[in-house]
């Protein structure tokens, strides 16, 4: 009898180790979950019962740079932060919507509806000051915004965004883009060193961040022929440079304009910036 009950708890014992160690090796199994794939749900950028765009018109979108306070600043690619912020109050006081990229393109390739008063905000080369002062700004008026990144710089050079703020950017719906590896001038490079900035600055943003990239903005505005073909070849979708007009489809989706927006100027001026397609700009 004694024998039989030691046998039984026996076969118990083995039977619940068994288990424990299966369930163990289930646990490891599991693939843990991607932080940098998760974003914070966004209300719709815009009211859909607004008065919308008619088919081919074109959209003004906004190129900025750093936002800082900088004694004596004579660079007007330094914007203040409360200038930018008067900026964003008339936008909203206005009724204007910051549409995404994503709309933008919708609407240039599908007449997609978007606002007749519509925006693109855009910020050129991945500064640090983007995630410290530019996003709470953004945020304090429900702004979004696209940030076009040198690669080479992230977690590098002082003074530009790391990985884990352009991951935080992107939870908080900015959509972070590509401004090539190095940027440098295009066009002024061989043709196969410019698909290697195009391809190399896509890979990088890509594995970073766990996302399609499909938009750049061309250094210093500098592009040709090869630029435009290699833009292509690396699979941009729409590509920016800083010629200073509304962008509009006619211009062709790989070399859309933009209207510099420079902290030189008064109010007067940017508000004639949002409003007039054909205002040229000059730095």
């Amino acid at each position: 009898m004694k024998k039989k009950l030691s046998l039984i708890l026996t076969l118990l014992l083995i039977v619940l180790l068994s288990g424990c160690a299966k369930n163990k090796q289930m646990g490891s199994n599991q693939q843990p979950v991607k932080k940098n794939s998760t974003t914070i749900a966004l209300a719709p950028s815009f009211d859909k019962n607004v008065p919308m765009k008619q088919p081919d018109q074109g959209v003004p979108v906004l190129m900025y740079h750093s936002v800082a306070n900088v004694k004596n600043n004579t660079n007007p690619i330094i914007m203040p932060p409360a200038k930018l912020d008067e900026e964003m109050k008339y936008l909203k006081d206005n009724g204007y919507y910051t549409i995404t990229m994503a709309e933008l393109y919708a609407y240039f390739t599908n007449n997609t509806p978007i606002p007749q008063k519509s925006v693109v905000l855009t910020f050129d080369d991945g500064y640090n000051n983007n995630y410290t002062t530019m996003l709470p700004i953004l945020k304090k008026y429900g702004f979004r915004a696209t940030i076009f990144v040198i690669t080479a710089f992230i977690d590098k050079r002082p003074g530009y965004l790391t990985s884990i703020q352009l991951k935080e950017l992107q939870a908080y719906g900015m959509d972070i883009e590509s401004h090539t590896v190095n940027h440098l001038p295009l066009a002024e490079l061989p043709k196969a060193q410019q698909l290697k900035e195009l391809i190399d600055s896509k890979a990088f943003l890509e594995r970073l961040l766990d996302k399609k990239i499909n938009y750049i903005a061309y250094p210093d505005g500098s592009y040709n022929k090869n630029t435009i073909e290699c833009a292509k070849a690396a699979g941009y979708t729409m590509a920016f440079t800083t010629d200073g007009r509304w962008s509009m489809k006619k211009n062709g989706l790989l070399t859309l304009d933009r209207d510099y927006i420079s902290s030189k100027y008064d109010m007067s001026i940017f508000k004639d910036r949002i409003k007039n397609p054909n205002y040229k700009f000059t730095y």
